[in-house]
């Protein structure tokens, strides 16, 4: 008897794929009790339904879920920290670089805290948001087998078109959750991502092997370290001190937005153009800034002491009625509580491989009315960040997404890499070859 939890494996794979397709195509439709819905697996039909219900999109790209200083605490601080030279040793030994999977371990709320393996494949996954920071929960990407793995609290395969969300379709998966060794509690979920070849009988036996090894060494670890300080006084619980997440957006606006959570409470504000400006440099300069190279990139002038000081005792009234932790500190200007902001989210979504993500979230430049030179030399970073890396390494669909923006409309170099990357039917063709010669033309 096959496995609720793994593919059927009638047929071939290509008409399984089909099959199940054709069943995902009628389910969104609104037709849950077609023939060929019914015949899906349960566990999948279920899943599709809590996606609905969470109002998944059906080519939605996941949220990230944690900035790079987050991401970096959260792996720090994380249980799994300490097993992932096992978790990688057992699933992606010799080469990883060439082993024609990723293989990604997550916390127990579905947030990727490391994306491992294959380059290829990890740049064609990070083309549908699957890279480290970003949430792989069910509710906010659908069915996959890391989410669902984690909202069945059991292991789980998902092959192909059983995944709810389509840009994820292309892609197969198995994945196992991760228990707290003595309390059970979840605390993680193990996955790998490729072909078909990831949704075997063979290939769950291994990650499921491979989740309760690592919970196994993750008990031995607390077992020799109390028999090394069995006396140790346990340590006092530390107060929480009050979370501030704040971030500054600027991408595509003259007037900046400052959202702000603190401890769960969140407010928008919106900046006038010399206090996001002021902001912005801040947040991009952490370690601070003398009077005269804030000026500098401001003002355009290191000489322009008077007319900052008087427009930072602006700013930081501003601040204490709307966020009071991010009230900059002087001798050096610095900012003491991180302040994220759109435009280096981007960049580090550019570094994880995200394509996709990353040109979601370019709205366009950074404060496009701005003449500010830190602002300027921001902005053409962003912007060349941004192409050169999908001219290196982007997928065509995600090319072709770019070419329609703004920043991409009048590309030629652009276009004709996406022109190179296409079918030769592709009844896109003959459009961009009258695009580049209209541009080559004028």
């Amino acid at each position: 008897m096959s496995s609720p939890w793994s593919p059927r494996r009638e047929g071939s794979p290509d008409a399984s794929r089909l099959l199940i397709e054709r069943a995902h195509e009628e389910f969104v439709r609104g037709n849950p009790d077609d023939a060929r819905v019914r015949d899906v697996r349960g566990v999948v039909r279920e899943s599709w339904r809590r996606s609905l219900d969470s109002l998944v999109g059906l080519e939605g790209l996941p949220p990230l879920a944690l900035t790079p200083e987050e991401l970096e605490r959260h792996r720090r601080e994380h249980p799994l920290s300490d097993v992932i030279d096992m978790i990688r040793g057992l699933l992606i030994p010799g080469a990883p670089e060439e082993s024609g999977v990723v293989v990604a371990v997550g916390d127990a709320s579905g947030r990727l805290l490391w994306v491992e393996g294959d380059r290829r494949v990890r740049t064609l996954t990070g083309d549908m948001g699957f890279v480290a920071g970003t949430s792989w929960a069910e509710e906010a990407v659908g069915t996959s087998a890391p989410g669902t793995a984690l909202r069945l609290d059991r292991s789980m395969q998902i092959r192909g078109a059983e995944h709810f969300n389509r840009l994820v379709q292309p892609w197969s998966c198995t994945a196992a959750p991760v228990h707290d060794p003595e309390t059970r509690r979840l605390i993680g979920v193990i996955d790998v991502t490729g072909g078909d070849e990831v949704v075997t009988p063979q290939a769950q036996l291994l990650v499921d092997a491979t989740a309760r090894a690592v919970e196994g060494e993750l008990l031995l670890a607390r077992l020799r370290a109390r028999a090394a300080a069995p006396q140790a006084p346990r340590p006092r619980r530390v107060p929480r001190s009050p979370q501030t997440r704040a971030t500054l957006r600027v991408l595509g606006r003259d007037r900046a937005l400052l959202e702000v959570d603190a401890d769960g409470s969140e407010t928008v504000s919106e900046l006038g153009q010399r206090h996001a400006e002021l902001l912005l440099m801040l947040a991009t300069h952490r370690q601070g800034l003398s009077a005269e190279r804030l000026g500098e990139l401001v003002y355009g002038d290191p000489d322009a002491s008077v007319t900052l000081r008087a427009e930072m005792v602006r700013l930081r009234k501003a601040l204490e009625r709307i966020a009071p932790a991010l009230v900059p500190e002087s001798r050096p200007y610095r900012l003491t509580e991180p302040l994220e902001t759109d435009a280096h989210q981007l960049l580090s979504l550019l570094d994880r491989g995200a394509h996709r993500v990353a040109l979601a979230a370019y709205r366009g430049d950074v404060l496009p009315e701005s003449s500010a030179p830190g602002v300027e030399e921001l902005r053409d970073t962003v912007a060349t960040a941004l192409r050169e890396a999908l001219l290196s390494e982007a997928s065509v669909e995600v090319l072709l997404a770019y070419a329609d923006t703004q920043a991409g409309a009048d590309d030629v170099e652009v276009l004709r890499l996406c022109l190179e990357m296409l079918p030769a039917r592709s009844p896109k063709r003959p459009g961009l070859v009258a695009r580049i010669e209209r541009l080559e033309a004028s």
